[in-house]
């Protein structure tokens, strides 16, 4: 088993953390928050008093942080920890950042000897907490090899897209797709509920038909058609409305950069945005469910 340090432990980064703890590593945990340290300590993982000492020794560094500001501040700013990594360490950032922010940090790390990959994921915290994420890698065929090691012991399954930055454009690609279903979905429910439909027939209508989608079957935004999502909590958990914002800004810039067309990703992130702006920002964002509800008089 290997000895990890694990810093960012939010919605996501905590649950990953503590599957590493489950499979038999040894975890070291940083985050500024002392309620998400105190809940992976109760698992098993021991707490760093700073991310510099969680780094100590490690065989693998990872980070889970909400936007490559946080990153490149983290391993490169003044007070970063590049320096106190281990050569032999394999750094593994799982952050959803832009491609080129990536390879700046990949290059950064690389001129002190430091191996890198890029490796945000999908599955949300569902998949987050039962193991089950999808990884997509951006790096070298060894280190993509090596990081099996502990990306297996949190999700299952683990793809290399290429090389450093290309696991980035993969994570931006889907959850522009993901978007895009997910307010198809949204509307397409609410128009048969307009008209006197039964959201959960309709549902089960449409998952043997041909607009069956992933949103429609694992993380329905209709209340109470599915058990255990944030639709049937209130909207609370899950993938935050800033974050899909966010990554929706990621591939307009994305899109521009290489001259693409992506008519309804920039439809969808106007949508997200407008969602946001009206205070569902700490929403999960299945909540562009209640965007098409009819307003009652």
């Amino acid at each position: 088993m290997a000895k990890v340090a694990f810093i960012g432990l939010g919605n996501m980064g905590g649950p990953m953390a503590v599957n590493l703890v489950k499979a038999g590593h040894q975890v070291a945990a940083f985050d500024l928050s002392a309620n998400a340290l105190a809940q992976v300590k109760a698992e098993g993982a021991a707490v760093a008093s700073s991310a510099a000492d969680a780094v100590a020794g490690a065989d693998f560094v990872i980070s889970m942080l909400p936007a490559a500001k946080h990153v490149l501040s983290l391993y490169l700013g003044e007070q970063g920890i590049a320096t106190h990594i281990d050569k032999k360490a394999l750094v593994i950032d799982c952050s959803t950042i832009d491609a080129d922010s990536a390879r700046k940090l990949g290059a950064a790390l690389a001129e002190q000897d430091l191996a890198f990959i890029d490796a945000p994921v999908s599955g949300g915290v569902g998949g987050a907490k039962a193991g089950t994420l999808t990884f997509i890698v951006g790096g070298s065929d060894a280190d993509f090899e090596r990081a099996k090691t502990v990306l297996g012991n949190m999700g299952k399954n683990l793809f290399h897209a290429g090389a450093v930055g290309a696991g980035q454009v993969a994570k931006i690609c889907n959850n522009m797709l993901l978007s895009i279903l997910m307010v198809g979905t949204s509307e397409a429910l609410q128009m048969g509920i307009d008209n006197g439909l039964d959201p959960k027939v309709l549902s089960e209508i449409m998952l043997k038909s041909s607009g069956r989608n992933w949103t429609l079957e694992l993380y329905n935004p209709c209340p109470d058609v599915l058990p255990n999502v944030p639709s049937s909590n209130g909207y609370q958990g899950g993938f935050m409305v800033d974050l899909m914002v966010k990554d929706l800004g990621l591939a307009l810039e994305a899109s521009l950069q290489s001259g693409s067309s992506t008519p309804l990703g920039a439809l969808a992130r106007s949508l997200y945005v407008a969602h946001q702006r009206a205070g569902n920002g700490k929403l999960d964002f299945s909540s562009i469910f209640t965007a098409f509800e009819k307003v009652k008089n």
